[in-house]
Parts: structure tokens; sequence; C-alpha cells
């Protein structure tokens, strides 16, 4: 049962990632050198995900709507990527925000709050 809710989950989420790419509206135009510096910035994030979840691709949605590469480290099974959001974020929930600061890292997880950062910090 539990293979089929998955299968299930995976061919949904692939179609809405496939609906999401189609639909994409235009990316946000910065000048370039204000592109760079966001550039510079995003070095410091990076974005822990599952391709097919829903929230995911909200999230990553957003990024493209602010024009914001962002890195993103799939966390599926066996991914290397896994193991580190769960021993420095606490949980394997995605998507995950990883921030480093100055006072360390953040893990900011929840889709909501993630773009609402990324609104505030580079729109």
């Amino acid at each position: 049962m539990k293979l089929i809710i998955n299968l299930i989950r995976n061919l949904l989420g692939g179609f809405i990632a496939i609906v999401d790419f189609i639909t994409r509206g235009a990316k946000l135009k910065r000048a370039p050198e204000a592109q760079q510096r966001v550039e510079a910035e995003l070095e410091k994030l990076s974005l822990f995900q599952f391709f097919a979840c829903p929230f995911c691709i909200k999230t990553r949605r957003a990024m493209h709507k602010l024009n914001l590469p962002i890195v993103k480290r799939n966390a599926s099974q066996g991914s290397p990527f896994r193991e580190e959001l769960l021993q420095g974020g606490g949980k394997i929930q995605t998507p995950c925000l990883r921030i480093e600061k100055e006072e360390g890292v953040e893990w900011l997880y929840d889709s909501k709050e993630i773009i609402t950062y990324l609104q505030n910090r580079f729109a």
C-alpha cells in the first residue's frame, strides 16, 4: 500500500513540476551589477528539496520569479544531502533553506516562511 501511495505522490508531483515549468513567468530584472551582488549573497544559501514535492515546487517557483539561482540540494533517500539536512536542521523535512550567518547556520523550514524571507531580502 505504501508503495502505491509513493508512486501516486511521485507521479502527481512530477506532473505538477512539469506544469510549473511550462507556466513559469518572467524573472525579476535587475541591473547586471545588482544581480552580481545578489548572487554573491546567495552563496550563503542552499535549498534542501525533493523534486516532486508541491511545497518545494512552490518555493522554486518563487525563487525563479525573484531571479535567485540558489543552490538546490536533493534530500532524497540515499543522498548525502539528506544526512546533512538531518544533522544540521534536525529533521528530514523539505523545503528547507540553509542560511549561513556570521553567528552560525539557520535552517528555515516551511515554504511560506522561506518565500517571505526571500521576498523581504531580495525583492
